[in-house]
Parts: C-alpha cells; structure tokens; sequence
C-alpha cells in the first residue's frame, strides 16, 4: 500500500467526508488543498441519475467556460484545401488527412481534441477503435465535426469543454486551474454544471444531480451540496 505523505494527510484533515459543502466553501477548500508544485486543475465530478446503457440515457455535450480552462489545448484538424488553411490560419496545432490518419494508426497521437469537416468523416471513422476510447471521436453534437473549422478550433483553443456520461453515471471535468480567482472557479463551475443540467435526456427519471464533488488534482474531493451548484 502506498505511503500517504504529510500533505495528503494534512488536506484530507481540512475536509469533513460526511459533509455537503456550499460551492464558495467547497471552492476555498479544493484551491486550499492544492499544494503540488505545479498549477493543479480544479475538477468537478457529478453523479447523474441515469443508466447511459440506454440511448435515452445518454448525457453528452460541450461549453465553453467563461474563464477558460487555464491549460494549453493542442488541437488536430483533419480537413483539405481551404478548409484546412481556414484550420491553420485559426490556430489549429496539426493539420492534415490522410498523413494525419497514418500518424493516429501507428500512435502518433500529439493533439488534446480533434476537429472534423463533414467530407473527412469516411477517413476518421476508420480511427474510431483508437480515438473513441480517448474520447476524442470528431461529432456533430459537440461541435467537432463542423464545416466551420475556423471557429471549431478557437472554441477548442478558447476553453470549450467537452463532456460525457460514463458507463457507472458520472460526468466530469476540469473548471479551471487552482491559481483561478474563486469567482472564476464558480463561474466556470456553474456554467459547466448548468450545461449537463440542459443536457439531461428524455429518459432520465428520478433525481438527475445525485451527488456533486470538487477536488484538485492531488487533492481530496470535497461533497458538495447539489442544490449550491444549480
């Protein structure tokens, strides 16, 4: 079992795990507990009442944060012609087609989040096996299979946030870095959990927020009280 160092002892004391917090105080408490030598991200996770097993079920989207997400987005096009120059004058750290397929399928994967235009679908989907599993499938309902690829990639670039339900009914993502103001977090945060709200789908019953958690990347995760965060 690994051994728990002093500052994971000593941010696991600052948090009660049988408490729901309000936002601000859940806010202070994950940048408080940030202590790496790096710029930890802020991470929300939401437990969802639905079983993404079934269609009606399913929770996907994207938002673009206010504050941005404090991380640098590298980010792949595979588009031709003007479309890719639209791409590259836009931002766009990789662009390409058929070299760029070649370079997926022996793991050359250097991009963060991969736009499509609508023509270059036939190429991508023969990467789905690799890039699905890594979530970073180009598709139309988040904004990445697009024939505006010039604004696909300065959302990418800008802090647009895609999410999606996992299999056990979670969502999660990162709201920003610790070294964010508090009011950058909570604006970050309402808007991301405003936007699964919206996302809720057709065949969710019951409760669809169950349970809400921030933490920062090293840091314990502190309960939050789901009526805070709407």
């Amino acid at each position: 079992m690994a051994k728990i160092g002093k500052r994971t002892k000593a941010a696991r004391a600052n948090v009660d795990r049988n408490k729901l917090y309000g936002l601000d105080e859940a806010i202070k408490l994950a940048k408080d507990n940030a202590g790496a030598k790096f710029d930890e991200t802020i991470e929300i996770s939401m437990n969802l009442g639905v079983d993404p097993r079934h269609a009606d079920q399913m929770v996907r989207g994207v938002i673009s944060l206010p504050n941005g997400t404090g991380r640098s987005v590298r980010v792949a096009v595979f588009a031709k012609d003007a479309k890719a120059d639209e791409a590259k004058a836009a931002g766009a750290d990789i662009v390409g087609a058929e070299d760029l397929m070649e370079e997926v399928q022996k793991g050359n994967i250097n991009f963060d989040r991969c736009i499509a235009t609508p023509d270059m679908m036939p190429l991508v989907g023969r990467l789905g096996k690799i890039l699905g599993p890594r979530n970073m499938m180009p598709n139309p309902k988040v904004g990445t299979v697009t024939p505006n690829v010039g604004e696909a990639v300065k959302n990418a670039k800008g802090g647009a946030v895609e999410f999606r339900v996992e299999k056990n009914g979670i969502v999660h993502g990162g709201v920003g870095k610790a070294s964010f103001s508090e009011n950058a977090l909570l604006e970050n945060i309402r808007a991301f959990a405003d936007a699964v709200a919206k996302a809720k789908p057709a065949g969710a019953k019951g409760t669809y927020i169950k349970r809400v958690a921030l933490s920062s990347t090293m840091g314990p995760g502190v309960h939050v009280d789901p009526s805070s965060v709407n």
